[in-house]
């Protein structure tokens, strides 16, 4: 049964590391141990405060981005940064909130190479409880190897010539790998959406301050349906889950992709 929106609001978004109800069990996942509210507020009062008024009655309720999408930021905040106390809960509320078990999937395997296999290694330890607990199995996932999304040839010629250009000089291996497994199967996956497939890497370009290749991946994100509204939401989210400087670095890549398109 799902949480109703009272139920989620109620629950403190940036402590819990048990699931919340019975349908999701009642004990650690993976060693992760749960914080409450009296324990937060043992510590620091302020924090407490904070948890409950700006971020969940906050940024969590703002119309700019749907319940799902929040959550898809969240877990690729949580998972680009190897925050593993707080995925048991942001995984129950991802699948509450509509992100489908394949979609998860998805994100977890995307973001072993914007971020990392060690943190994607992180996420499925936690993750693998949760949808056991949850009765999850194999039907409910992708494949390993599905039939991909249609490439756009001549879009990503011209990308593949600029990787050449650019990284073929310094490394043909990460030329390669860049042109051949990341943008010609990644990318091309279809059970996570082009559109989210791009939310998640924006996201973590910037929890993990790489806004390097931001401009790229938000106009990508952007021609795949992301409004510059959600865009704006996005940087806003992250603000309180990879902190207020980590978001501020990011402004002004987005303000330079937003000029720059038509209105």
């Amino acid at each position: 049964m799902k949480h109703s929106a009272a139920v989620i609001l109620s629950l403190a978004l940036a402590v819990p590391a048990f699931a919340q109800d019975s349908n999701h069990g009642a004990g650690p996942v993976s060693g992760v141990r749960s914080l409450t509210y009296d324990e937060v507020r043992s510590v620091s009062p302020a924090l407490e405060k904070y948890t409950q008024g700006p971020l969940l009655d906050g940024i969590w309720k703002r119309p700019g981005l749907s319940p799902r999408d929040r959550s898809i930021v969240t877990l690729a905040v949580l998972i680009a940064r190897n925050q593993p106390i707080e995925m048991p809960y942001h995984f129950n509320l991802a699948l509450d909130n509509g992100v489908k078990p394949r979609e998860i999937s998805e994100i977890i395997t995307h973001l072993a190479f914007y971020s990392g296999w060690a943190n994607a290694m992180s996420a499925v330890a936690v993750a693998k409880d949760i949808f056991a607990q949850r009765g999850i199995g194999a039907d409910q996932l992708p494949a390993a190897s599905p039939t991909l999304l249609p490439l756009d040839r001549a879009t990503d010629d011209e990308r593949a010539a600029r990787v050449r250009q650019n990284a073929g000089p310094v490394s043909e291996g990460l030329a390669e790998y860049t042109n051949g497994v990341l943008f010609q199967d990644l990318w091309l996956r279809p059970d996570l959406a082009p559109r989210d497939r791009s939310l998640v890497t924006v996201t973590s370009l910037i929890a993990n301050g790489q806004v390097e290749q931001m401009s790229y991946h938000l106009n990508r994100a952007m021609d795949s349906g992301l409004t510059r509204e959600q865009a704006s939401e996005v940087i806003a989210h992250v603000a309180f889950y990879a902190g207020w400087p980590t978001a501020f670095s990011a402004v002004p890549v987005a303000k330079a992709v937003f000029d720059a398109r038509p209105k």
